[in-house]
């Protein structure tokens, strides 16, 4: 419908309410009609036309007009069904309200004024003099306007303080200052107006809700002071620079509460209209009721604030932050706003420390807040002991994984500088800062940029780290140092071995307070120019020195004898005194298996066949011969037996342990991206050496038998040099140069050849019961060793059983026994 057709149904609706012959101003009615549809006049109830429908049927059926009812029914239905979606609402209620008037005041349309009222129509009460403006609205009678004046008057009646002074003190209360009635009671710790007091229980109520903004006030100021005064004297224990922070921004938003509060006292100063009173009174007045809408969004920030100090109290730097970031967590759109403000005054100085950190690898922490602790070591200890994270004072918008991650950055940093003597870190975080978009300087970094910060410390990480690797292994060599451990520490170099175990064991066989190590010393020098190592570079050969343990007064050169390698700054970082004592452990292991394996050799040169068949007891008769043989072939027998378990398991060690090992740590030492990889795969390299050697702590009872074996075969080739030097003795005792020539030179002489059989029969009777005695308990060992190899948890052992046992004949002799 268009403008023009809306205007002719008006004119006409008017025309019929005001018929031309009744002798009134259709023209001024007409002109009304219209100034009244476009005023901006609206009704004080909701829009609702299904009820005011129904609202007007019962009127009409309660009037006794039921048929009318039904078609206003059908009627209403049906102009429903063809105006939707538009609403019926408007129409329904212009009818309903001319129908009320018309009721109301059957004589309102003549007394119409001949000129529009203004369009902000006031109303009046009834009695208004001809002329004045006609009340359209749902009140015609002015019967709300009565009823607001009369209950104003009797609140009035009913107060003893006006409304202006009680404005007043509750603005003084929102300051933290007691005003004339409204002051702080120590007792129930709130503002309220004494009982004494006359005024109204609804009033009492709105004081009260106001007054909670200065309560909270009261708190925030009170945390304020109470850190601020202690700034002088305790600033070191009690309050940091995050504290510091956290209270400026509290001053921050306090001053734009003083702002706000400044201008709602300027308001206050004007008078509150109250019912008949002059309208030109201005509406920059301030009532209780204006004032809770003033106060609703400073409540919100101060309960926030007061809410955040309570919780704060007690904590400190990155604890105090992670407090404060576990309120920012909201939905609110305002408060949001509100904590991202605060969190970044109040982590400013927790960001400057983390940059600080990442690419200078300072630690300015006076107050003791940041997550990353240090503390003095050694240069050895610097690494792993030097600087720790403090878990309470890590920030919960920094996870773990970063953590860590800004702790080795700093690390490294530190490494770089105080054990490698090395600037070349500066360098990559400057470039790493670059790399990234920031700056070096202060200040790039704050809250809500932690994708930014992670970025910055994985980019200088990655930077730094390379630098540290760069230096460990082309400056200092690490790769190198390792190798000559494993050469000579963990005897690799064969060569070196054999000639030290020649020079040493006359000395090493000497009672352990009579061995000097000065002397040890040198024969070390001589063992390492009769072999390869001479080639090797004279650094590493200077570190390797000898070592006497402690010792006790029945102990041997052998029990206290070992080398040492002395691992400097910047390595002692990877080879510290416990890693060190460590490889000390396995050195002497070693070195008695070694010692067990030349025993055997020494055992074999003295019963090798060309020493055996030039013995004249071999040429004697039969009887002696017999015997002999016998007494050769168990220890023939046995020292197979023990070669071959010596000779497998010194392959298992040097192979399958050492090798092994050795070449997986290779792998790890050229893919390690920081020192912590380099770390831990040194760790897992001597792990590994130490479990599958059965020196670890769950194989300390198959070690126990082992060791057992070594003292059985060391006993072994302790009888068989005494056994053989006795028959060295016989041959020689006869022996003897002839008075006269002979056709034999030195042969048995007559006269005490029979004495030399006697002795030697005797000699052989006891090698034999020895020779015995050293089988059964070697086999009864051996099998004890045997049988606790599978219970071992490393899988490497089982190969050396397969080693031991792949004829499975110690498995048979077990089953028979």
């Amino acid at each position: 419908m268009d403008e023009h057709q809306a205007g002719d149904l008006v004119k006409e609706l008017v025309l019929r309410l005001v018929p031309a012959d009744s002798g009134r101003d259709a023209g001024g009615a007409l002109r009304f009609a219209h100034r009244l549809l476009s005023s901006r006049l609206a009704p004080a109830v909701l829009p609702d036309e299904h009820a005011l429908a129904e609202s007007i049927k019962r009127r009409l059926a309660a009037s006794g007009r039921p048929d009318d009812a039904l078609a206003f029914a059908d009627l209403h239905s049906k102009l429903s069904a063809r105006s939707r979606p538009a609403s019926l609402w408007p129409l329904l209620y212009l009818l309903d309200s001319l129908s009320s008037h018309r009721r109301g005041a059957a004589s309102c349309l003549p007394d119409l004024p001949t000129a529009a009222p203004p369009r902000h129509a006031t109303s009046r009460a009834p009695g208004t003099p001809a002329g004045g403006v006609a009340l359209v609205s749902n009140d015609p009678d002015n019967i709300r306007e009565i009823a607001l004046r009369e209950y104003t008057e009797l609140v009035l009646d009913e107060t003893e303080v006006s409304e202006a002074t009680l404005v007043r003190d509750v603005l003084y209360a929102c300051q933290g200052i007691d005003g004339r009635y409204v002051r702080y009671d120590k007792a129930s710790d709130t503002y309220d107006l004494p009982g004494g007091v006359r005024v109204p229980g609804s009033t009492r109520t709105l004081v009260r809700k106001l007054c909670e903004v200065g309560w909270l006030f009261r708190k925030v100021r009170g945390f304020i002071s109470d850190n601020v005064s202690r700034l002088p004297s305790h600033a070191a224990t009690e309050v940091g620079t995050v504290a510091q922070a956290f209270c400026s921004a509290l001053q921050e938003e306090l001053s734009d509460y003083y702002k706000l509060l400044a201008v709602l006292e300027s308001y206050s100063l004007n008078p509150i209209p109250t019912p008949g009173s002059d309208s030109g009174v201005s509406g920059n007045y301030l009532s209780l009721r204006r004032l809770v809408v003033w106060l609703a969004e400073p409540a919100v920030k101060m309960r926030l604030m007061a809410v955040l100090v309570d919780g704060c109290r007690g904590l400190r730097g990155g604890g105090m932050a992670g407090a404060i970031h576990g309120h920012a967590q909201h939905g609110d759109p305002m408060v949001q706003d509100f904590m991202a403000r605060l969190l970044r005054r109040v982590c400013s100085p927790l960001f400057e420390m983390v940059r600080s950190w990442v690419l200078e690898g300072e630690l300015e922490d006076v107050f003791g807040e940041f997550f990353i602790v240090g503390q003095p070591v050694k240069a050895e200890s610097l690494w792993r002991e030097g600087y720790l994270i403090q878990s309470d004072m890590l920030p919960s918008f920094i996870s773990p994984v970063l953590a860590q991650r800004i702790l080795r950055t700093g690390k490294s940093i530190n490494f770089l500088r105080v054990c490698c003597d090395d600037n070349g870190w500066a360098e990559a975080a400057t470039e790493a800062a670059a790399y990234v978009g920031t700056t070096t300087s202060r200040g790039g970094l704050g809250y809500g940029q932690i994708d930014a910060l992670e970025a910055l410390v994985v980019e200088a990480a990655k930077r730094i780290d390379q630098r540290l690797m760069d230096v460990i292994h082309k400056r200092y060599r690490f790769k190198d140092h390792c190798l000559a451990i494993k050469r000579y520490l963990l005897l690799g170099q064969g060569d070196f071995v054999q000639y030290l175990m020649d020079v040493v064991g006359p000395e090493l066989s000497e009672p352990a307070n009579r061995i000097s190590s000065f002397h040890l010393a040198g024969l070390l020098e001589t063992a390492i120019r009769a072999s390869d190592a001479q080639y090797d570079d004279r650094d590493i050969l200077d570190r390797i020195r000898v070592k006497m343990m402690d010792h006790g007064d029945g102990d041997r050169g052998w029990d206290v004898f070992s080398l040492e390698y002395d691992a400097r700054v910047p390595l002692d970082t990877v080879f510290t005194a416990s890693v060190m004592k460590m490889y000390l452990k396995i050195f002497n292991f070693l070195w008695k298996l070694k010692r067990v394996d030349h025993s055997l050799t020494g055992v074999w040169k003295t019963m090798k066949p060309n020493c055996i068949v030039s013995s004249p007891f071999y040429k004697e008769g039969t009887s002696i011969r017999a015997q002999f043989v016998s007494v050769l072939r168990k220890c023939q027998v046995l020292f197979n037996e023990m070669n071959h378990f010596v000779t497998n398991f010194q392959y298992y060690i040097m192979f399958e342990v050492l090798e092994v090992s050795w070449a997986r740590f290779s792998e790890e030492m050229d893919a390690a991206k920081d020192l912590d990889d380099l770390l831990m795969g040194h760790d897992k390299y001597l792990t590994s050496i130490v479990e599958k050697s059965l020196l670890g702590e769950r194989s300390l009872g198959i070690l126990r038998n082992l060791f057992a074996l070594f003292d059985i075969i060391l006993q072994f080739r302790s009888h068989a040099d005494r056994w053989f030097e006795r028959i060295y003795e016989l041959q020689l005792r006869g022996k003897s140069k002839p008075k006269t020539k002979s056709k034999e030179t030195g042969s048995w002489l007559e006269g005490g050849r029979k004495a030399m059989i006697q002795l030697a029969g005797e000699l052989f009777r006891k090698m034999g019961e020895d020779l015995d005695s050293i089988a059964k308990d070697y086999t009864a060992s051996l099998d004890s060793f045997i049988s606790q190899l599978p219970l071992q948890q490393h899988v490497d052992l089982k190969f050396l059983l397969f080693r031991l046992d792949f004829t499975e004949y110690y498995s048979r002799v077990s089953s028979n026994k």
